[in-house]
């Protein structure tokens, strides 16, 4: 069994996947009718916070003969979350703001009857750290080096809570940010790095 620190640096090879190494992506084009886009890059780069998503099946306990039987039951998809930096345009918060108006008015019930009007996709990247080009007298661009390691696609999502900023005269020193709470029909790992659609 493999017990020595030589044994584990092997295991760990790429140094581990880095939690701060990440993008998502939405695309603004895709976006319902109506809503104020963002811009793309804006929009990656100031996503702060996001998951890689859980996966759940269901189990069914069969009780039989005293003993409990479990099955395999259904899948289940939690919701998703991700944190924004605030920006002074307010732009993102606005499209989000908007997404949901589109989805339900504010003032009365009536809103989006049609799901492929208000749902879009999204994806969430890990990124890896790459060293090939390290060492080699390469004058890198900002970013390069970085790859995809592992993508999920998040399918027919949609807002269903932005959250409060708070304010306060003892806030010093911090920049505000929100957060976006979706619905997500279904995820799946990209065998390939498509743009959402």
């Amino acid at each position: 069994m493999p017990n020595r620190l030589s044994d584990f640096k092997k295991a760990l090879a790429f140094g581990g996947a880095r939690p701060n190494l990440f993008e998502v992506t939405i695309s603004a084009g895709n976006l319902p009718e109506g809503v104020t886009p963002f811009d793309d890059e804006d929009f990656t780069m100031l996503c702060k916070a996001a998951q890689l998503p859980a996966s759940n099946v269901a189990s069914i306990d069969v009780p039989f003969r005293g003993r409990t039987f479990k099955v395999a039951g259904d899948r289940t998809f939690d919701t998703w979350t991700i944190t924004i930096i605030n920006d002074n345009d307010f732009k993102i918060r606005k499209s989000m703001e908007e997404w949901m108006q589109y989805v339900a008015q504010y003032e009365d019930g009536s809103g989006a009857t049609t799901p492929q009007t208000y749902m879009r996709d999204a994806l969430v990247s890990q990124l890896g750290r790459q060293a090939s080009n390290v060492g080699s007298g390469t004058n890198n661009a900002f970013g390069e080096g970085l790859e995809k390691v592992k993508t999920y696609v998040f399918k027919d999502i949609f807002p269903t809570n932005v959250s409060a900023i708070d304010l306060s005269f003892d806030s010093s020193d911090t920049i505000e940010e929100f957060t976006v709470e979706f619905q997500v029909q279904y995820w799946y790992p990209a065998a390939e790095n498509a743009p959402a659609g």
